[in-house]
């Protein structure tokens, strides 16, 4: 039987390639001691070889985080003491981020939206995605600066919009200018940090953001704000979150077995995330984000029902599309195909969890 290791390392956030090259450095011991293929193996990360399912003792997995959600989500639900290897979670703000790390050899797998390993494949970089989670496509909402006349996507021609590359947001963005038969060129893309939009919106240095709860609930308190109807704005955002892994991680035979029993943690955890929304609420976004009781239940609200897509071809058409979106308009270094950057051999572990757990597979499209 495996060592079962708790994870006890928490690392702050970090920003950046000289803070990823830094952990790296932090981690390097770690990292040599598990992170490399033992003597004699053959690589495990071809499409026809089969998952090792076997995790050795001593075996670690570096998991990139963003508000140490997905961590809460492990832990809150059990699933954290369960994983038979030893976890250490570095905290990031962003998927930029995550990928400097990865990039640095600084974290082996990382939580985030679908634009970032778009971005990564762009870039050159190999970190095919291992499990996704759907949420409500409509969380996201346009929001629009107090006295502006914004009502239709038609309205956004020569309207500053907040922008971010490499992030859900972008893609909302572009696929908003596509709908409405606009180019980037007949708007203004405010390039900003995320964490900017709201007070970019809500103060009118910016016309329009895309923003989630808690956020477009912060912006509705401002008088004269206002969204987008969901009936413009349909389409615009996928809802879909992705764990994505370093190739060398599921290459090495330690390493993939241990991603392949945290695909299952992954899918559990979110799962009871939707059975134990009171407890979620309280734990996670009152006790650990500091938003008050009635922002969490309506960021809860407004994300719905985590449902688990099969790592299957549907999956792949639907990155296509959003690969298709962003580079449309110019904003893709190079041409790139959604295919690459899956490893559609963990499905038989998401599989095996939403069947086992109760969850359920969702839609094939959004």
């Amino acid at each position: 039987m495996p060592v079962m290791h708790r994870p006890n390392t928490f690392l702050p956030g970090l920003r950046g390639r000289a803070t990823a090259a830094l952990l790296a450095v932090a981690t390097v011991a770690t990292l040599g001691l598990s992170g490399c293929s033992r003597g004699g193996d053959a690589p495990v990360g071809t499409p026809d070889a089969p998952l090792p399912t076997q995790v050795p003792a001593g075996t670690t997995l570096v998991v990139a985080d963003q508000q140490e959600r997905l961590q809460s989500a492990l832990r809150l639900s059990g699933e954290l003491d369960k994983l038979p290897f030893k976890i250490e979670f570095a905290n990031f703000v962003g998927g930029p981020a995550i990928l400097e790390a990865f990039r640095a050899g600084a974290a082996d797998v990382g939580q985030v939206g679908d634009v970032p390993p778009i971005h990564a494949l762009a870039a050159g970089q190999d970190v095919p995605i291992v499990a996704s989670y759907q949420a409500n496509p409509q969380s996201l909402k346009l929001g629009v600066a107090p006295g502006r006349s914004i009502t239709k996507l038609a309205d956004l021609k020569g309207k500053k919009i907040a922008y971010a590359e490499g992030t859900a947001q972008q893609a909302a963005v572009l696929k908003a200018l596509t709908k409405a038969e606009l180019k980037p060129s007949d708007v203004q893309l405010v390039r900003l940090q995320l964490a900017e939009f709201l007070d970019a919106v809500r103060t009118g240095q910016v016309d329009v953001a895309p923003l989630i709860e808690p956020n477009v609930t912060r912006l509705l308190r401002t008088q004269g704000a206002s969204v987008l109807p969901d009936s413009e704005t349909a389409g615009i955002y996928s809802g879909l979150a992705y764990l994505y892994a370093r190739r060398a991680v599921v290459q090495d035979p330690a390493k993939a077995a241990a991603t392949r029993a945290l695909v299952g943690a992954f899918v559990r955890a979110w799962h009871w995330t939707n059975t134990h929304r009171d407890e979620w609420a309280a734990k996670y976004y009152v006790e650990n984000q500091k938003v008050n009781a009635d922002d969490a239940k309506r960021i809860i609200d407004s994300i719905g029902t985590y449902t688990f897509p099969h790592l299957d071809q549907q999956l792949v058409a639907r990155q296509q599309t959003t690969i298709d979106a962003i580079d449309a308009v110019g904003e893709l270094p190079k041409k790139i195909k959604a295919a690459d950057g899956f490893d559609l051999r963990f499905d038989a572990a998401v599989t095996e969890a939403v069947n086992a757990s109760g969850a359920a597979f969702g839609q094939a499209a959004s």
